[in-house]
């Protein structure tokens, strides 16, 4: 009989395909291939991407990404942030905007990423603008969806929902807000209608926005029912350990009952990571030193513990390519990133394009 390889085994997962090989496959024995390996991206403006980019100097500043040094791709994901939700339910033209949508996320940087096969989405939010997401779900946020799923539908993109009020977030208003993206993109487990991917940025463990985990945990990321495709575990700070990391993900494997949040599938889990400080670190520098690679085998092996089937995370993220803000580096010559989230893609043989994502 012939071996039936990682790849395959997860693709027809992601198909929901049942094999019959004379028993039944133990689908959930197997370890699967990180699907999702991207970055959040800023550029010279500190994320508010207010200007046009000049795509000479941009793929100067930002070729590391869509080469590591083979001709292929350091991530298989880009995540332009922020988009402002006020500005964006609002239509909002004005020096850094038009229609509500930043200057610099236009269709030449989405196809400057989307031509060598990196999927691209637009992050709605930041702990920036988390007092306008309250106005903007306050004041209609069935207009906000429908604004948002227009947009990723003129610029064929994904939208990743980061609303980081973590003491009395409007619930109702998010869920307004989901329903109505979804009359316009309804879910695609395929992946292949770019601006149905639609995705929400979590806490890096349940403790934090843990009224958002519960709710999307609960109702939106279960995988008889999904209407997200995956939550980012955010992020703590550049010098927290990779184990107290890994202890965070866990939270959301798990579930944390007292806070009523119920077990995430590994599936629908992406961990992240710092990619620079005052200085580059490791994890853009050099792989074999880099959390990514200490984080590899928790990653490949996270066992569901009350949802899910398959085991392993979906992928990583980094935060951030670009320029992050002013205390930080920015990710342009000589500060590039191809040796340590570009080899991370040779290493983990990271697909590009995305392929259909486990639905399980």
């Amino acid at each position: 009989m012939q071996r039936i390889s990682q790849w395959a085994l997860a693709s027809l997962a992601a198909a929901g395909v049942v094999l019959a090989l004379g028993a039944a496959a133990p689908v959930q024995a197997q370890t699967y291939q990180m699907q999702v390996y991207g970055v959040w991206h800023c550029t010279q403006d500190y994320c508010t991407w207010g200007s046009a980019e000049n795509m000479t100097t941009f793929d100067q500043q930002n070729h590391w990404l869509i080469d590591r040094g083979n001709g292929q791709p350091s991530v298989n994901l880009v995540v332009l942030s922020f988009v402002n939700p006020l500005k964006l339910l609002d239509g909002t033209t004005d020096a850094n905007d038009s229609g509500g949508v930043p200057n610099g996320m236009n269709t030449s940087v989405v196809s400057y990423f989307e031509s060598k096969g990196v999927r691209v989405m637009l992050a709605i939010g930041g702990s920036t603008y988390t007092s306008y997401w309250d106005q903007a779900l306050a004041a209609n946020p069935t207009q906000l969806g429908l604004n948002a799923a227009n947009l990723a539908k003129a610029l064929n993109v994904g939208i990743e929902i980061d609303y980081e009020n973590s003491s009395s977030p409007n619930l109702s208003g998010l869920q307004a807000f989901v329903t109505a993206y979804r009359s316009v993109n309804p879910y695609d487990a395929t992946g292949q209608n770019a601006a149905a991917r639609l995705t929400i940025d979590l806490g890096a463990g349940d403790t934090y926005l843990n009224q958002i985990a519960a709710e999307a945990t609960n109702n939106w990321l279960q995988d008889s029912s999904p209407v997200l495709d995956y939550a980012n575990a955010m992020v703590v700070n550049e010098n927290t350990t990779v184990s107290r990391y890994e202890g965070y993900w866990a939270e959301h494997i798990d579930g944390y009952p007292t806070l009523s949040v119920d077990p995430l599938a590994p599936a629908r889990l992406t961990g992240s990571f710092y990619l620079v400080g005052s200085k580059p670190i490791a994890n853009c520098t050099n792989f074999s030193g880099s959390d990514q690679n200490t984080a590899s085998s928790y990653v490949s092996t996270a066992a569901p513990s009350g949802a899910g089937v398959t085991t392993g995370m979906l992928g990583l993220m980094f935060w951030a390519a670009g320029c992050q803000g002013t205390h930080t580096v920015c990710t342009f010559p000589p500060n590039t990133c191809e040796n340590g989230v570009g080899g991370g893609a040779t290493s983990f043989n990271v697909p590009i394009p995305m392929p259909p994502l486990r639905q399980q």
